[in-house]
């Protein structure tokens, strides 16, 4: 406050504010606090004329720890003593008297959420960080499903191995996993898997799989499906696919369409957040040279038609980094 106030008479309050980042009216709530002058001390409350004296207080208390009631709540206690026509205080002036004690509390053991930690991952290239999600695709009938298991790599969007089921189980998550990690032969330490909470995600097989083949693991936040937005993204995408029925005949129904899809995903579908590629244009290291030919495309249509272009067309570059829940840089605090 004291440089907005040194810097205020010369270029004015808002600029000087502004410059500083302190709001106006912090400037002056801080002016009005300076010229009202020292504050009066609070009044002491005074004790109400109806108040326990300390004798009778403490006599409350060495009643409600007495053997006969320690364990009793203050309305059995009150109830008790009025059966045996006696009458000391009222329900929550015993509740007070505990509180000040610090004895109010549950007895039982209360469940302790851990501080889960926000997942921050970083891919700068190809099979540097899955996603894995299982999602359910409706039978022939009502409550028969068949359980998706989808593997994603963050960086290109490409679907690297998924998996088809009659049910969610860690032994097909493991299969899965193995089998896909191998058929690209990736190096001890060099993948990060990450999921949301699901029971096969979390499973002590599927841990200690990766613990074996030298993956790191990471896991969403409870009921925060931001942590994983890719995968459940590409969940959607299928979904929402033209194709895509209500219902699937049979599982060998379901495996054929999801064949045909994943095809479509990663080597058809023109991602929005690829620059209208392919996933396995970026996954495959073909993403130079396709975004260098739609450049000259463009400079021709340019060149023939200046007048429908802003600017001339250069050749976009793919993000060099993909993130899950990048980190955030605080704002300073303004200085007062």
């Amino acid at each position: 406050m004291r440089g907005v106030a040194e810097l205020a008479p010369d270029v004015g309050v808002q600029t000087a504010c502004q410059a500083l980042g302190v709001p106006r009216s912090s400037l002056y709530r801080h002016r009005a606090w300076l010229n009202a002058g020292p504050r009066p001390l609070p009044r002491r409350r005074p004790t109400p004329a109806r108040a326990l004296a300390v004798q009778e207080r403490q006599q409350v208390l060495d009643l409600l720890h007495s053997p006969r009631f320690v364990d009793a709540s203050p309305a059995e206690i009150y109830a008790t003593l009025l059966d045996e026509g006696l009458y000391l205080c009222s329900q929550r002036t015993m509740y007070r008297l505990l509180h000040s004690q610090r004895e109010i509390r549950d007895r039982r053991n209360q469940l302790r959420h851990p501080n889960y930690r926000k997942p921050e991952l970083l891919a700068t290239a190809p099979h540097q960080v899955w996603s894995w999600d299982i999602t359910k695709l409706r039978g022939p009938v009502k409550w028969i499903y068949y359980h998706l298991y989808v593997i994603l790599d963050i960086f290109s969007r490409f679907v690297v191995g998924w998996m088809l089921a009659d049910r969610e189980s860690e032994t097909f998550a493991k299969r899965l996993i193995a089998e896909t990690i191998a058929k690209y032969d990736l190096p001890r330490g060099q993948l990060t898997l990450h999921a949301d909470r699901g029971a096969s995600m979390t499973s002590s097989p599927v841990a200690h799989l990766l613990a074996q083949l030298g993956v790191h693991k990471s896991h969403s936040r409870p009921h925060t499906s931001n942590d994983n937005p890719y995968s459940e993204a590409q969940l959607k995408t299928l979904k929402y696919h033209p194709l895509f029925p209500h219902r699937f005949g049979s599982s060998q129904d379901a495996r054929a369409f999801c064949r045909s899809f994943f095809h479509w995903y990663n080597h058809q579908h023109h991602h929005s957040a690829l620059l209208l590629l392919t996933p396995a244009d970026v996954h495959f290291g073909h993403a130079p040279e396709i975004l260098q030919r739609r450049a000259q495309t463009l400079q021709t249509a340019y060149r023939a038609h200046p007048e429908r272009f802003r600017r001339f067309p250069r050749p976009q570059q793919l993000p060099q980094a993909v993130w899950i829940n990048p980190p955030t840089l605080e704002a300073p605090k303004p200085v007062p």
